[in-house]
């Protein structure tokens, strides 16, 4: 962060300490707390305090929540930068609050696993580790699909070549309970099928659908799909465990953390009952924002238009 910055929380922190008479320990515990706010700052160019929105606030919410850290320290998270932003609004430095309001999740609910953007990023590099296995392409359109869909395993396994409309960008899903769906695509996915599709037909067997097909040129199976992305996991993603529904996690909790839009969110991953998609996050959904194109990292797109 800026200098500046920097010296308005060292001024606060002594404020604390000569002015609130706090003891040296609860003072300390600020410190902590506002530091992990410096890093989160520091890592989306975000220079001083006045230039935190409340969308950055549920970010922050959002990104601590999915590396694990409990409710009850990320409520303390919260109480300290409300608590900085009073003393910065008393001072002159900022107009308003960005932390007003924002929500803590629950103590006890944990967010599902979920790999960061980056590590999704690296994850479907696959090209870069490939050497001369002939399914990279295959395997690489499916896992961006389930990621740029937020598709269960075994929606993605069950799709058919017809279940895709690349023109439009779209595909029918068929979920629990035999429930259809159309979802968006996005572009990474699309560029993957469409080197995937042509090769696709040197492997399927004569009347085969399917869209995924094995070496032996039937229908590939969940426990292949496992099994590859294992594969590519441990040679892109050393020592993180991936497992399928992880991207599926992924998409949900990535989505959310860029638009806050709860309810698109819910159809996309075709959730009858809303708390079920509420598990995803605890940002404040009264915020509505741009769905899918505009929010997830690897879905924009043009406007035109068994192993």
């Amino acid at each position: 962060m800026h200098p500046a910055a920097l010296a308005q929380l060292k001024a606060f922190l002594s404020h604390l300490k000569l002015e609130r008479r706090l003891s040296p320990h609860t003072a300390d515990n600020y410190r902590r707390d506002l530091e992990r706010l410096v890093r989160f700052c520091d890592h989306h160019g975000l220079d001083g305090w006045g230039q935190l929105k409340p969308d950055n606030a549920r970010h922050f919410v959002g990104e601590v929540h999915r590396q694990g850290v409990a409710g009850a320290s990320i409520r303390r998270y919260l109480s300290a930068a409300r608590t900085f932003y009073r003393f910065l609004i008393r001072e002159g430095e900022v107009g308003g609050n960005p932390f007003e309001g924002v929500p803590a999740p629950k103590s006890g609910r944990r967010l599902p696993q979920a790999l960061t953007t980056e590590e999704a990023a690296s994850l479907m590099q696959i090209e870069a580790v490939a050497e001369k296995d002939s399914l990279a392409p295959r395997d690489r359109a499916l896992f961006e699909l389930i990621y740029s869909s937020g598709l269960r395993l075994a929606e993605v396994v069950a799709l058919d070549v017809v279940d895709l409309d690349p023109g439009e960008g779209l595909v029918r899903v068929t979920g629990k309970g035999g429930k259809v769906r159309v979802v968006p695509v996005g572009r990474e996915a699309l560029a993957a099928l469409e080197v995937w599709l042509p090769q696709r037909s040197h492997w399927a067997r004569s009347g085969e659908p399917a869209l995924f097909v094995s070496r032996r040129g039937g229908r590939l199976g969940p426990r292949a799909v496992q099994q590859r992305l294992n594969h590519w996991a441990a040679r892109r993603l050393p020592g993180v465990p991936v497992h399928p529904h992880m991207l599926r996690h992924s998409f949900a909790t990535h989505l959310l953390e860029s638009s806050g839009d709860l309810r698109a969110v819910q159809e996309l991953l075709g959730h009858a009952d809303i708390s079920t998609t509420q598990v995803y996050t605890h940002i404040d959904f009264q915020h509505l924002a741009k769905v899918y194109d505009a929010a997830h990292p690897r879905a924009r797109r043009h406007k035109q238009r068994d192993d």
